[in-house]
């Protein structure tokens, strides 16, 4: 049977892509098991029907097989709640990079329309509330790093380009670049990729080449926009030309490679790899605004202004001695972000945790904290609970 479509949201059912060939049954177990109840099937295909006489009957199955959906409103949510929804969003777009990877490996054409669903999920989520999935995505495992990265990527390109004030297709086209920005990377050998010690010349030579190699995959791919493949090749230049593969500088640098560049390094810094812990997300802030030559400054600015100077999970020190994460932005200051409290540094001890609005408290922020200064382990629990 071709299958056209699911009934149904693209996180209640079972497979990354909407459209195939169902050919196996226990495809149609999984189905059956999840709370789908309708599919579209396209029945001028397939071996087990043959189509009525009826002319005409095929086009209007196929026209009518995916009806144009009204445009969805998206509510502010609440911290807590999205995070739980950006979980399943967050596994599920695991899943859906690996099978990506493991087609481009293969050589089977990458489609844009297959990834779709999944970049307008992580779209919707951001909407919600930015913080959340942005932040799920940083907590990733060694092995996962290339295909968490790239959902990663996704969400920040997004959360950037509304920023920038781009609109909705430059949205989701942001989304779209961010999501295959590291396709290369399914050339790479894996354990070249997960390699935990120092890379050796060679190693990091064959590394350098996977912008080109996903350039020539997206160019091989279905449907896919000049703006995915520009990230694809450029997001490792540098606006002063020392960047690679092409030595690109501020004045030949799109604005979304410059966008690329930048989601790409933060989500690289923040996120545990297998040779380094990864570091704190106002730290990454901080270290990255001193780096000269590497970002485009108002690109910079503008991803800043996404993130918040103290971005969610970064472990902040209050004037009054407390230590405290932040878990969500402020409505009205990048300087008064919801911090939960859980440590006394005048006690050197914990306390009961508890969440303040530095808005709408005299409190303020004295400065980042090293978590490892004083012997906190695993901070990322007080603000993503069991799900990170």
């Amino acid at each position: 049977m071709h299958l056209e479509a699911f009934c149904g949201a693209w996180l209640d059912h079972p497979f990354w892509r909407t459209r195939f060939v169902l050919s196996d049954a226990g495809d149609i177990a999984l189905i059956l098991e999840s709370p789908i109840k309708e599919v579209w099937i396209d029945i001028s295909k397939g071996l087990d029907s043959e189509m009525p006489d009826q002319p005409g009957t095929a086009e209007a199955l196929t026209a009518e097989v995916v009806p144009p959906a009204p445009p969805v409103v998206q509510e502010k949510a609440d911290f807590n709640d999205e995070v739980k929804r950006a979980a399943k969003i967050c596994a599920k777009g695991k899943e859906a990079v690996v099978s990506m990877f493991q087609e481009a490996r293969m050589g089977k054409a990458i489609e844009a329309e297959a990834a779709a669903p999944l970049v307008e999920e992580i779209s919707n989520s951001v909407l919600r509330n930015p913080g959340a999935l942005i932040s799920l995505a940083r907590l990733k495992v060694a092995d996962d790093y290339t295909f968490m990265h790239s959902v990663a990527v996704c969400a920040l390109m997004i959360a950037l380009a509304r920023q920038l004030g781009l609109d909705d297709r430059q949205t989701r086209e942001a989304g779209m670049a961010g999501l295959l920005h590291d396709l290369g990377k399914a050339m790479i050998p894996l354990e070249i990729l997960n390699k935990p010690g120092k890379l050796t010349d060679e190693e990091f030579a064959l590394v350098k080449t996977h912008p080109e190699e996903g350039h020539k995959l997206l160019l091989a791919g279905k449907g896919i926009s000049e703006m995915t493949r520009d990230v694809c090749l450029h997001h490792h230049e540098k606006i002063d030309g020392s960047g690679y593969p092409r030595g690109l500088n501020s004045e030949t640098m799109s604005l979304y490679a410059k966008m690329g560049a930048v989601c790409d390094v933060y989500d690289a810094v923040t996120s545990n790899r297998p040779y380094k812990a990864g570091w704190d997300p106002a730290e990454s802030i901080k270290r990255m605004a001193e780096w000269k030559g590497h970002f485009d400054p108002s690109v910079f600015q503008a991803f800043v202004k996404s993130l918040g100077i103290y971005p969610v999970g970064s472990l902040v020190r209050l004037e009054s001695g407390k230590l405290g994460v932040v878990v969500e932005q402020g409505e009205q200051s990048l300087l008064k972000p919801r911090v939960k409290i859980f440590f006394s540094t005048r006690s050197q001890a914990y306390i009961k945790p508890e969440t303040i609005d530095l808005a709408r408290s005299p409190e303020k922020i004295a400065g980042r904290e090293d978590a490892a200064k004083w012997g906190i382990k695993d901070i990322d629990r007080y603000w993503a609970g069991d799900i990170g």
